[in-house]
């Protein structure tokens, strides 16, 4: 992370055209903020990119693989320590990332996996369950458990299989009680 961010978003690649750079950008949202920097593209980011927010810091590296063009992408907390707001143009981001690769997305936050193909839900190095989210959400297994506890408790309107409270309290109760590596 030295350097300009049009270094940046174009490390390790030979002879990119501007033009490209900012496709890329635009591409993963990340055009508007830079843009608004003082130096826009020109902009020398400081050690470890300390002078741009993690989200912005997540845009441009979206950006470099973007450019890039990988056959297979992997992806590991893709949206971790960022805030809710900055989760929104993340999501919005991966999805342009993703599209039309073979991607490994190692993910805690469950709207960030929720357009994947295939879900594989990991308990301890355990698998135990495969599926599309609606798959797992219609096996009513651990997946949809945690699904129902992070969005349930956010927007009651988005219930899972509509149990009611009670139902869904006891289940968390049998989450929290399992042995590692236990499951549905």
């Amino acid at each position: 992370f030295s350097g300009t961010i049009r270094e940046n978003i174009a490390y390790g690649m030979e002879d990119v055209a501007d033009e490209d750079i900012i496709r890329a950008a635009t591409a993963v949202g990340a055009d508007e903020f830079i843009k608004n920097l003082e130096h826009g593209y020109d902009t020398v980011l400081t050690q470890r990119g300390r002078n741009l927010s993690v989200g912005q810091r997540q845009l441009l590296s979206f950006a470099r693989a973007i450019l890039a063009s990988p056959r297979i992408l992997i992806l590991d907390e893709a949206t971790a320590y960022v805030d809710t707001q900055t989760e929104v143009v993340i999501q919005r981001a991966l999805r342009e990332l993703l599209k039309d690769r073979t991607s490994f997305v190692i993910a805690h936050r469950l709207s960030t996996i929720r357009d994947a193909t295939r879900i594989v839900v990991l308990d301890h190095g355990k698998i135990l369950e495969i599926g599309s989210h609606d798959e797992l959400l219609a096996k009513n297994g651990a997946y949809a458990n945690l699904y129902r506890m992070r969005y349930e408790e956010e927007d009651p309107e988005n219930q899972v299989v509509g149990e009611d409270e009670a139902t869904i309290l006891r289940r968390r109760a049998q989450l929290s009680d399992q042995p590692a590596g236990g499951g549905n």
